[in-house]
């Protein structure tokens, strides 16, 4: 069963969040890894069941699967009319628990409560290896008209 995690589970986000880090990016630096681990819960503390709900999924003591949703409000316009959206990340399945259904529960789960919260949108970056579970709860390629560009900070 789908469950939202508490301050109590701040631990647990921490190394599911590193564990996905690591597994998408490769090994990360000690340093990088350390501060993550060093910074982490204190935006969990001040985020989770704000604007960053977190699901769980749990297989007797120990916490199975997970995925973020980090809701955003922006002034409203046509391609968002309430102005919430919402940015799925983090969807993780720990190894051994894979193949189990465990990531389509939690997506579902997911954005049946991005409507409960009245989201216009709820928008993903995805591997090759997450496309199809994510087509088959309703997600559609976007194609936008604008570029995707970033500012990173040096």
């Amino acid at each position: 069963m789908v469950a939202c995690a508490e301050i109590t589970d701040i631990p647990i986000l921490t190394e599911l969040r590193l564990a996905y880090l690591e597994e998408d990016y490769g090994k990360l630096g000690e340093k990088d890894r350390e501060t993550i681990r060093g910074d982490l819960p204190d935006y969990f503390k001040r985020n989770l069941n704000q604007n960053l709900f977190c699901y769980l999924i749990r297989e007797q003591e120990e916490v199975a699967a997970c995925a973020f949703l980090l809701v955003i409000e922006k002034p409203m316009s046509p391609a968002f009319i309430t102005g919430k959206t919402g940015t799925v990340l983090n969807v993780y399945t720990r190894p051994a628990y894979r193949h189990k259904g465990y990531a389509k529960q939690i997506m579902e789960k997911l954005l049946s409560d991005a409507v409960e919260k009245n989201l216009s949108v709820v928008e993903l970056k995805s591997t090759d290896d997450g496309y199809r579970l994510y087509q088959s709860v309703g997600f559609v390629d976007d194609v936008p008209k604008y570029h995707l560009m970033k500012w990173y900070r040096r």
